[in-house]
């Protein structure tokens, strides 16, 4: 998968012919130095933004050959969404906010997973508070319950902890992990901060575009000490190939396609 912005002399090139496999059920986080690619990933991966070549696949829909009104319906069935900004609706209360992209689709939500989503992420005394009410960790919570209460295939957070203070960003990290762990989910998500990589399953890392290094069972301490190398400059790139045994692909084959090990998950592949 490539993405470059412009043209000719002056393209800038933001994804360097990347390869990568996310598996279904765990928790992936991507790092890298600003401009590295990061939030460009996200974006082309969820279907946000286009690519200039390759193919993106969810499960077995690739999501690049589909027109306008169908990315806007797979968005709506199938991914999740949380950001910096809650995007909360002021004007609704917390379990409004919740269930409006199922409300706007004309769906009923599944009342029981509903109900074991606002409970895993603690929000059942706060559904008839508005966003004013609440506080920015409960703010971002309902953000969360929201990316998962139509049960989507996949959930992208992007910096999710950006706007909260140490106790609140903890919080909901610890929600993502249980939205793992007891609900099934998977979860990509874009962050700056080692301590919040750290809560994930596999740590993809990106340089100039391209995957240059992961890490499973990841700690703040080997992430901090992997983005210092970054910082002074050299990026202790172990090259595209991933390692095997951790169920998350990220490799180059000799056709230039990324094989997915799990059979289920989210491939994109290099043209």
């Amino acid at each position: 998968m490539t993405k470059a912005y412009g043209s000719g002399e002056t393209a800038v090139l933001a994804l360097d012919s990347v390869d990568v496999d996310i598996a279904r059920g765990r928790f992936t986080a991507v790092m890298g130095p600003s401009g590295s690619g990061k939030s460009t990933l996200m974006h082309c991966l969820a279907g946000l933004d286009t690519v200039s070549a390759g193919q993106v696949w969810l499960g077995g829909t690739e999501i690049t050959g589909l027109r306008d009104r169908e990315l806007t319906r797979l968005r709506r069935d199938r991914i999740g969404f949380m950001f910096q900004s809650f995007n909360l609706i002021p004007t609704l209360d917390a379990l409004e906010n919740i269930t409006l992209p199922m409300d706007i689709a004309g769906r009923a939500p599944d009342r029981e997973w509903l109900e074991e989503v606002i409970d895993t992420l603690g929000l059942r005394n706060r559904l008839k508070h508005r966003p004013a009410q609440l506080s920015g960790g409960q703010q971002q919570r309902v953000a969360c319950a929201r990316a998962l209460a139509s049960r989507p295939e996949l959930v992208f957070a992007d910096e999710p902890t950006g706007n909260l203070d140490s106790r609140a960003g903890a919080e909901v990290l610890g929600f993502l992990r249980d939205a793992v762990d007891r609900l099934g989910q998977t979860v990509v998500m874009v962050t700056h901060d080692p301590n919040a990589a750290a809560r994930s399953d596999v740590v993809l890392f990106l340089a100039d575009g391209r995957i240059v290094d992961r890490m499973t069972h990841p700690t703040a301490g080997a992430v901090l000490e992997r983005m210092r190398l970054f910082a002074t400059g050299g990026d202790g790139a172990t090259g595209p190939a991933g390692r095997a045994g951790d169920g998350v692909a990220v490799e180059r084959r000799g056709d230039g396609v990324a094989e997915d090990r799990e059979g289920d998950g989210v491939v994109a592949e290099e043209a």
